[in-house]
């Protein structure tokens, strides 16, 4: 029992690690399109609404509308074309909370049961946006089965399956909700073995621990540090000093490379990221 544990354990890190240069990327798109220039749109028909410029950012009134649209629309080009829509405007912070509280949340959820992949893409693809706010999580949380089932049955390397791999890896960021795939481990360990190189974590991850880059993408990845140590200590592995194979998200982080980038972090000049730097340097 303690073998396959050990095998959860990894598997669990790397799901952590899966699509995360990816999802900052995304949390770093939003943070500059959010930083200035941002078009509100006049009042228009909620059709009207899903074939502007994504550089435009929706209110309240206009995100209530198309969410009626999803909601009420049969017609697969307009339900993806709000979807898509509705996503973009998630990279916005502020959107994340209104859309969760005109009840959105649901609306876009509902969608990852269609038939259609394209449709289903797009809605786990905004669900992976709203993910970012911890408020949306304890909503989209009852969405997990249904992903993990979605990543395991469909084709290897395909958009839902990347798509599906993105909101887990947000929704595993913190440990509040990680038990919840304990009994996907195994699937998730083999669809990250034999996944091709979209699935997996490049060796530019360690990029995201380098000094200059924004405090909250700072934060996040040492969190995620955080947590897969947290997961080895459990399991007694930190003590022991296992090794880990090439390439695997372990290689990196507990490799000298990243080392020197933690020991350089002790000396940033936020105090946030000093802090958790120096939790994580004991480690190595």
């Amino acid at each position: 029992m303690g073998g396959a544990r050990d095998v959860g354990w990894v598997a669990a890190g790397l799901v952590l690690g899966a699509g995360a240069c990816y999802c900052i990327y995304r949390l770093t798109r939003g943070q500059q399109r959010g930083s200035g220039g941002r078009r509100l749109r006049p009042s228009r028909s909620a059709e009207d609404l899903t074939s502007d410029s994504c550089d435009d950012v929706l209110n309240a009134e206009q995100l209530q509308k198309l969410l009626y649209l999803l909601e009420s629309t049969e017609d697969p080009v307009i339900m993806e074309r709000a979807l898509v829509t509705l996503g973009n405007n998630a990279a916005f912070s502020a959107n994340q909370a209104i859309i969760r509280e005109l009840g959105g949340i649901p609306i876009v959820g509902d969608k990852i049961n269609n038939p259609n992949h394209s449709i289903k893409e797009k809605a786990l693809n905004a669900l992976n946006n709203l993910s970012v706010n911890v408020e949306n999580q304890i909503k989209i949380k009852i969405y997990i089965k249904q992903i993990c089932e979605d990543v395991f049955s469909g084709p290897l390397n395909s958009a839902v399956q990347l798509a599906g791999l993105r909101v887990l890896t947000n929704m595993t960021v913190t440990n509040d909700h990680q038990h919840m795939l304990k009994s996907y481990i195994t699937d998730l360990f083999q669809v990250l073995l034999t996944g091709n190189g979209n699935t997996k974590v490049d060796s530019s991850f360690l990029s995201l621990y380098d000094g200059h880059v924004a405090k909250e993408i700072l934060l996040r990845v040492l969190t995620l540090f955080q947590n897969i140590n947290n997961c080895l200590r459990m399991e007694g592995q930190l003590a022991t000093q296992p090794p880990f194979s090439k390439g695997s998200l372990f290689f990196l982080l507990y490799g000298e490379e990243c080392a020197q980038k933690m020991r350089a972090l002790v000396y940033h000049h936020d105090v946030d990221v000093k802090e958790k730097a120096l939790t994580i340097i004991p480690k190595f």
